[in-house]
């Protein structure tokens, strides 16, 4: 059986890596005594797959892994207990929220998401101007931006990618008793970015304004994803919904169209 688990990654664990949440990962569902399957071979490894990478730095309130379990114990596990159980086990900021069945035959989570909603806190900003700047985007036919690709530079269209863009207007606190920013000063961008065929990075996009900007946690905001979908047969939905509550979001207060 395969059980999917959504958690957040919120705060001062932001700047843990990914191959080191995976880690934390192992030894917490290793101390709560699951009965995770393992690989086979030489050096066997606890069999868990996780979504899209998240870059170090950048926050989460809807991050997605599955886990295996040997079929011998997989009916002992109670899914509803799960989050209380694994959350005391990982550092703060890794708050799991959810815990759920994998639909049998679903593609990887890697595979199935095929769009992100990032808010992205813009120190400094003109909220006119990001208005403009996003209706700019959104109306342009071609963004083409520099890649490295294999080791030679390619030149890519990142305009399929951008889905929407809208101006939430001042940025609102996540999580700051978590060790996180606080918003203070900044403007909240929200931008849908398609991760299929190529995906957009929030820095990339940045890159496409006019001047170019750089990633916001380096100029003291914060990026955070907020929302991951998987699109299929002309529906959306989320990989794991929250147990009787969507994702919150704010009002937005000016979309560019």
């Amino acid at each position: 059986m395969r059980v999917r688990l959504r958690y957040t990654k919120l705060g001062k664990v932001r700047f843990t890596s990914h191959r080191d949440v995976a880690r934390l990962w192992e030894r917490a569902l290793r101390r709560a005594g699951l009965p995770v399957a393992s690989t086979q071979g030489f050096a066997p490894r606890p069999r868990l797959h996780f979504g899209l990478a998240l870059s170090t730095g950048h926050e989460s309130l809807a991050e997605y892994l599955d886990v295996d379990l040997r079929d011998d114990a997989a009916g002992d596990v109670d899914l509803a207990a799960l989050p209380a159980v694994l959350t005391p086990l990982l550092p703060p900021g890794l708050t799991v929220e959810a815990a759920g069945v994998s639909e049998a035959g679903e593609a990887s989570l890697q595979q199935a998401v095929t769009q992100c909603t990032w808010w992205l806190d813009l120190p400094g900003s003109d909220p006119s101007w990001l208005v403009a700047e996003a209706a700019r985007l959104l109306a342009a036919e071609r963004l083409p931006v520099q890649r490295e690709r294999k080791g030679r530079q390619v030149v890519d269209d990142l305009r399929p990618g951008i889905l929407d863009l809208s101006v939430l207007g001042p940025a609102t606190p996540v999580a700051p008793e978590r060790g996180g920013p606080t918003g203070d000063g900044c403007i909240r961008l929200e931008a849908v970015l398609a991760t299929q065929p190529r995906g957009i990075r929030p820095s990339e996009l940045m890159g496409v304004f006019s001047p170019a900007r750089p990633d916001p946690v380096h100029e003291g905001g914060r990026v955070v994803r907020a929302r991951q979908v998987i699109s299929a047969g002309g529906a959306t939905r989320e990989p794991l919904g929250l147990p009787g509550a969507a994702t919150p979001a704010p009002h937005a207060v000016a979309r560019a169209s």
